[in-house]
C-alpha cells in the first residue's frame, strides 16, 4: 500500500513534485519506490531519482583521513575521487583534508547517519552536517552524460570522467559536486547541490532529459 508523504517527519525538498508516486520509508523519512511499474528500462536509458532523504554527512581536517581509516572506510588516494564501500555507500574526497560520505541504500543510510551521532571533536577532525545543506539527486542511464553537457561546461563522458571521478563545478548556473559511481553495469552520476536549489534544479534535469525520453524513477529501477 503506497504511503503518504505527510506521514513523516522528514521530507526531501522536492517531494512535491512526486505526486502519487509509490513510497517507501528510510528512518523517519521516505523515498520515491517507483512512479509507474517496471522502471528499469527507463534508469538505463536516462532516469532521475530523488535521493535528498539518504543520510551523507562530511568530515574535515588534517585528522579526518586517519579516523575514517579507523572506523573502516577505504578512502580515495587523492581530491577530486570517489571510493564506492563495500556496504554500497561512497566516500568522496573534496580536497587534502575534507571528505563526503554518502549512505547506502543496503541499510537505508544506517550507517552514516550513526557516523554523525557518535561523532564527538578529538584532534583536528570536524563534523560536516550535509542532510539540511544538499540535496541529492541521481541521474541514471546511457545518456547521463548527453544530458549534463546541455547544463554544464565539464565534459563528463566516460573517456574524460572515468569511474570515481569527482567534479565540483556549476550545472545549469548552480553548483553541484558530481560523482561517477555505477550501480552494477548501470551508468550512475550522483549530483549533490544547494538544498535551496533542489526544486529548481531537478526542474532543469528533467527539461535536459526530455531529448532522450527521460524520467523520474524509483529506487526499485536500481539494480
Amino acid at each position: 500500500m503506497n504511503i503518504q508523504a505527510e506521514h513523516f517527519s522528514e521530507r526531501s525538498p522536492i517531494h512535491t513534485l512526486h505526486g502519487a508516486a509509490q513510497l517507501g520509508r528510510i528512518g523517519n523519512s521516505c523515498v520515491v519506490n517507483a512512479y509507474t511499474d517496471d522502471e528499469a528500462a527507463a534508469a538505463a536509458r536516462c532516469g532521475l531519482l530523488d535521493l535528498s532523504n539518504l543520510p551523507r554527512v562530511g568530515f574535515r581536517g588534517t585528522a579526518a583521513a586517519s579516523y575514517l581509516g579507523l572506523r573502516g572506510y577505504v578512502l580515495p588516494e587523492a581530491p577530486n575521487q570517489a571510493q564506492a564501500q563495500v556496504d554500497g555507500g561512497a566516500v568522496l574526497r573534496l580536497s587534502q583534508t575534507e571528505y563526503l560520505l554518502l549512505g547506502s541504500l543496503l541499510d537505508a543510510g544506517a550507517r552514516i547517519a550513526e557516523e554523525e551521532r557518535s561523532w564527538h571533536l578529538d584532534g583536528a577532525n570536524y563534523l560536516l552536517p550535509r542532510q539540511d545543506s544538499h540535496a541529492w539527486l541521481l541521474l541514471t542511464g546511457e545518456h547521463c552524460a548527453e544530458v549534463m553537457a546541455k547544463l554544464c561546461g565539464v565534459d563528463l563522458r566516460s573517456q574524460a570522467f572515468p569511474v570515481g571521478a569527482v567534479a565540483q563545478t556549476s550545472a545549469a548556473r548552480i553548483n553541484v559536486i558530481v560523482a561517477n559511481l555505477p550501480q552494477g553495469e548501470l551508468p550512475c552520476l550522483h549530483i549533490l547541490c544547494d538544498r535551496a536549489s533542489a526544486h529548481y534544479f531537478w526542474g532543469a534535469l528533467l527539461d535536459a532529459m526530455q531529448e532522450f525520453g527521460g524520467q523520474p524513477v524509483g529506487i526499485d529501477a536500481l539494480p
